[in-house]
């Protein structure tokens, strides 16, 4: 099973998350590409902490809203979205190659993670930028969702996931965060709620009803006050279960090209 979190989320002299802490806990990491969050040192800093440790580094492309932290919708054309996206695909992996790896595969961040679950000319302009930046490339993100029902007929290596510390509603998406228990902080109950989505187990929806989930990744956000400590639980209880956990798109292991 995979591990991932968000990282190289600060900007300039503002920090947010603890990006070293993490990288030695998880197994991927989806790393801030400009628009939403992140400088180019801080992700070339990012790029570099995983090279070290065997992370994979995935472009987490989002709407050009560093204001709001990409996470409004942005009515934004198809056409200059595709653009956008290849931009900040090939920002973070000339920054990962100077590190010594490579973006290995794309994970929508935010607003537009959550806009292309349904919003089908949306998805389409994500999946046809990933598509033109490297056929066949891995995308990460919610199962059921049109960014990889389209990304699946495009060719694309799709991969779902699953998140640790967010609820869920019945139909398998995400609650808003604005509402009331749409976060979770308590990290051993996070850590049994991974445990039990890696064995096939069914979790709680919001409303109490049994949802099943079959991802490859498990997310753990990085910008919340407890993100390690939750990453090192869940680390630590599937691993004490005899879970291995592995990147589900690997970080080159020879010498990367520029």
């Amino acid at each position: 099973m995979d591990v991932n979190a968000d990282l190289a989320e600060g900007f300039g002299r503002w920090e947010l998350g603890d990006d070293t802490a993490l990288l030695d806990i998880v197994s991927s990491a989806n790393v801030a590409c400009g628009f939403h969050a992140g400088d180019p040192r801080t992700l070339r800093r990012a790029c570099s902490g995983a090279a070290a440790r065997g992370v994979a580094v995935g472009a987490q492309v989002g709407y050009r809203d560093l204001a709001g932290f990409g996470r409004r919708f942005i009515d934004v054309d198809p056409g200059e979205l595709v653009d956008e996206v290849i931009y900040q695909i090939g920002a973070l992996d000339a920054l990962a190659r100077v590190a010594g790896t490579a973006v290995t595969y794309v994970k929508p961040h935010g607003a537009l993670y959550n806009t292309i679950v349904s919003h089908t000319a949306q998805a389409e302009a994500v999946v046809e930028a990933v598509r033109r930046f490297r056929p066949g490339m891995a995308v990460l993100g919610l199962a059921g969702s049109e960014w990889l029902r389209l990304a699946e007929q495009s060719g694309l290596d799709v991969h779902r996931e699953a998140f640790a510390d967010r609820a869920y509603t019945p139909e398998g998406t995400l609650v808003p965060r604005g509402r009331p228990g749409a976060v979770l902080h308590d990290a051993e109950l996070i850590a049994d709620r991974c445990l039990r989505i890696v064995r096939g187990r069914p979790i709680e929806a919001v409303d109490g009803t049994p949802l099943s989930l079959s991802p490859d990744s498990l997310c753990v956000h990085g910008d919340t006050p407890d993100a390690v400590e939750i990453a090192r639980a869940v680390r630590r209880k599937l691993t004490e279960q005899g879970t291995v956990i592995e990147p589900f798109a690997p970080p080159p292991t020879g010498p990367v090209g520029r």
